[in-house]
């Protein structure tokens, strides 16, 4: 299956999550699914840097953050699908799991794949977030004005 088939979107989409992944949680659902199939590296795992750039206010004019460690890898299936990988920090062996799970997402173990990896992360992923939201409604302070009798 090619990448147009699949969609930019949806393949966008599974690319983050593994990205966005904790190296543990994703070895954890990945690993059990067997060896891993052969492949040659297009890109072997390096580490390096990349400028972070944001926005005033999310919309203004764009500045340099500071840099973040990122390792990127990109490998070839023996099947012939290719996947690539960019993770924060310099851990190789996470780099080379999402790469690994990239390629084999445009294949036919897409729906094994989506249901046994993805499915996971993302689930867990919105655990995280409901419970950082919580924290933080936690904290909410409501502020009311009350009307006094003045008459």
């Amino acid at each position: 299956m090619s990448v147009t088939e699949i969609g930019t979107e949806a393949r966008r989409g599974w690319m983050g999550l593994l990205a966005r992944a904790p190296a543990a949680r994703l070895a954890g659902v990945f690993d059990p699914l067997g060896a891993a199939p052969g492949f040659e590296w297009l890109r072997a795992p390096e580490t390096g840097g990349v400028m972070v750039r944001g926005r005033t206010g999310g919309t203004g004019a764009p500045f340099n953050m500071g840099e973040m460690t990122v390792t990127r890898c990109a490998l070839r299936l023996e099947t012939g699908e290719v996947g690539h990988a960019y993770v924060q920090g310099r851990d190789k062996a996470h780099a080379e799991r999402a790469a690994l799970v990239d390629a084999l997402m445009q294949g036919p173990r897409a729906a094994e794949l989506r249901e046994a990896v993805l499915a996971p992360l993302a689930e867990a992923e919105a655990e995280a977030r409901r419970k950082r939201a919580a924290r933080a409604a936690a904290t909410k302070v409501d502020f009311f004005t009350m009307v006094r009798g003045e008459g």
